[in-house]
């Protein structure tokens, strides 16, 4: 299905009844990261997930894509499904997408779970790495940074023991666009400091993390969790920076528990 949002046309995926659940993917990947969760909510919930622009069904943009143009999209396409507020979940960029989202348009939302995501922006460093990130896909598109990403994102066991979870991720890289790779990597090196966004936030949240995490840490979870007073922090075990693909069936057991929890 497609939105008209801003300019662009958002390819979406809606289904199920109940209080809504907005998805935000992460960096580089596109909804169908979610569609175990798709599966395990669309009993209860409405289950709502879009691609980014540059990513899977979406036309690249204009320019860099910043968190707040992607908090901004997501909200335009609630407005277009006719939804006031929605539980919002994000993983990795699909988390500073729900940080932006919760200082944009606080209004719009019911609930936060914030995976494998932090809260600081990138280091001088950080920021050098994802420019040679976009020069190399540049040149070589997408393979030339795919097997890379992987290394670091997905973790030692599920490299090891899950190697089709290896294989549907990579699938996912190589179908983006180097356009929206490139815009993407420049959007996240100019993100904000949302560590002051924490004080902010009073609606319910959850905070997962993969234990075998190396891109952001446990430690930044846990920093999360102490910033959000009543949040809940659950660690998935042998699983790394992109949870919820490596090992849906805890991810989807502690999202489960929480949403049952947040008032309709």
């Amino acid at each position: 299905m497609k939105a008209p949002v801003a300019g662009t046309s958002i390819a979406y995926d809606v289904r199920g009844s109940g209080p809504p659940v907005l998805f935000l993917h992460a960096f580089p990947l596109t909804l169908r990261m979610w569609d175990a969760q798709a599966r395990a909510l669309e009993g209860t919930h409405q289950v709502v997930r879009f691609d980014a622009r540059g990513f899977g069904g979406t036309p690249p943009g204009d320019g860099l894509l910043t968190m707040e143009r992607i908090a901004d999209d997501a909200v335009a396409l609630l407005d277009h499904l006719g939804l006031s507020k929605a539980v919002v979940c994000g993983l990795s960029m699909g988390g500073y997408a729900a940080f932006a989202l919760m200082r944009r348009h606080p209004e719009r939302v019911k609930g936060l779970v914030f995976a494998d995501t932090r809260t600081a922006p990138d280091s001088p460093e950080g920021k050098r790495s994802r420019s040679a990130q976009a020069d190399t896909v540049r040149r070589e598109g997408p393979p030339g940074i795919a097997d890379a990403f992987l290394q670091k994102a997905v973790g030692e066991t599920t490299r090891k023991e899950r190697p089709e979870v290896v294989a549907r991720i990579k699938e996912m890289i190589l179908a983006a666009s180097a356009r929206g790779i490139v815009d993407a990597l420049a959007g996240l090196a100019a993100r904000a400091d949302s560590g002051p966004t924490l004080r902010e936030i009073k609606v319910p949240t959850l905070v997962v993390c993969g234990a075998e995490d190396a891109l952001t840490p446990v430690a930044d979870a846990e920093a999360i969790q102490r910033g959000i007073p009543g949040s809940r922090l659950e660690l998935i075990p042998k699983a790394g920076h992109l949870s919820s693909l490596e090992d849906p069936a805890a991810f989807n057991a502690a999202l489960a528990g929480f949403l049952a929890a947040v008032p309709r």
